[in-house]
């Protein structure tokens, strides 16, 4: 099973930490990539999980070897790149142009913000007044594709120390995200589960203390609520 050049043959130092990012409308993110941000373009992006040991753990000059071993590969690069064929730069261009392809399409809740009452139910309404209001959802989630493309610690325990892996002023905030979550430990389970967790210390502490004080204010009706969010998420994504 070894690939071309014997990358296969590259054993894992660690394992892959935390679930994959979506891809889904990543054309219109601005300048991160990756959930700590270390890549500044899809492009640069694209090149992490080829060569990752813990993912596809190939070589860039690899992989041009075995696609250029293809003939269907030839031919479509000599196609789309006539000056230069299959390379490690042209590789990447064409990944990355096809992840700007793949983009959110029609959901409900696009119909219901047109004009249509019947597109969302009431309990998915009662979840999208709930997530612009009491759960402060949106002060991060904003916008049509429901973020501001930024980093915040919302004050939840983790070993992940995210944006200051890689940002000076997030390795320095660092120590106040830490108190924030000892002091908020007794309402994480509610706030971890009304809100969706953005990693990173651009912003530490105004945005966990927003999502703390709203967990608090609503913990004791929070099964109810979380279903009402749970319907209005369900409805922004597309049948």
């Amino acid at each position: 099973m070894g690939g071309a050049g014997g990358s296969r043959d590259r054993k894992p130092e660690h394992a892959a930490g935390g679930h994959t990012p979506t891809v889904l409308n990543q054309a219109f993110a601005i300048s991160f990539y990756f959930w700590d941000g270390r890549a500044g373009t899809l492009e640069e992006q694209a090149k992490g999980p080829i060569q990752a040991d813990v993912e596809m753990n190939m070589p860039l000059d690899a992989l041009v070897e075995r696609l250029s071993g293809i003939e269907g590969y030839r031919e479509w690069f000599a196609r789309v790149f006539p000056e230069s064929g299959i390379t490690e730069d042209t590789i990447i261009q064409a990944i990355a142009t096809y992840e700007r392809t793949v983009v959110s399409s029609y959901a409900p809740f696009d119909a219901w913000v047109d004009g249509d009452e019947s597109a969302i139910s009431d309990s998915a309404k009662r979840g999208f007044r709930l997530f612009t209001d009491a759960a402060e959802c949106s002060a991060c989630h904003t916008g049509w594709n429901f973020t501001d493309n930024e980093f915040h610690d919302i004050g939840l325990p983790t070993q992940d120390i995210g944006r200051a892996k890689v940002d000076e002023q997030g390795a320095a905030t660092r120590e106040i995200a830490e108190n924030v979550q000892r002091a908020a430990s007794g309402t994480q389970d509610v706030s971890s589960n009304i809100v969706e967790v953005s990693r990173g210390t651009q912003e530490t502490g105004t945005a966990s203390q927003q999502v703390l004080s709203a967990a608090e204010q609503l913990g004791a009706q929070s099964d109810e609520l979380q279903a009402a969010v749970a319907s209005f998420l369900d409805r922004v994504k597309a049948a």
